[in-house]
């Protein structure tokens, strides 16, 4: 005779073990990925898909209206115009994962950024954190998990490799000489 409870516990022992081996190899699948794999839909509604900067750095800073530090997007906008010529493509990634300091819509978010005199292209409002959070933010944790946003304006730098080349904490300003360097790194000669 059959013991059900036996067969009923491989059954349920086999469902979550094929769980966790899809998860693994979602996990495995999205480690071995770059950065070139994504996309950001823009404020307008436009696709910017990363595959097209490949070859050249891209610096991902996630960014909040309302956050202590807005100002540094006068920075971002300095390293935009000093080195977008080189190959540097600047990206905004508006959340409001962090003391709901980005309450607001895509024209509330381009208001503050027009006020900010930014240039650069600024995305939809994304979640950065979390299940829900946008497919870049969950590789970057993966690649880099003692790294990740714990607040507004945390800065990933995509080196010209489409791998994460450096990650700086909201703290660290735009223009400090690490992220200097660590661009300068990641461009052509002048």
């Amino acid at each position: 005779m059959i013991d059900r409870r036996l067969v009923m516990t491989g059954f349920a022992a086999s469902a979550v073990l094929g769980s966790s081996i899809q998860h693994a190899n979602a996990q495995s699948a999205m480690s071995r990925a770059t950065a070139f794999g994504f996309s950001f839909r823009t404020l307008d509604g436009q696709d910017l898909r990363l595959a097209d900067r490949t070859g050249r750095p891209v610096l991902v800073v996630n960014t909040a209206s309302l956050c202590g530090y807005t100002p540094q997007y006068a920075g971002l906008e300095s390293l935009w115009s000093r080195y977008r010529d080189r190959g540097l493509l600047v990206i905004g990634v508006p959340s409001n994962d962090f003391g709901g300091q980005e309450p607001g819509g895509p024209e509330e978010i381009q208001g503050t950024a027009h006020r900010h005199g930014v240039t650069f292209p600024i995305t939809e409002k994304v979640a950065i954190k979390g299940d829900s959070a946008h497919p870049f933010y969950r590789w970057a944790a993966i690649q880099r998990p003692g790294e990740t946003p714990r607040w507004n304006f945390h800065k990933y730098l995509v080196g010209s490799d489409g791998t994460l080349a450096a990650a700086f904490a909201s703290a660290v300003e735009p223009t400090d000489s690490r992220v200097v360097a660590a661009i300068e790194r990641q461009l052509p000669p002048a």
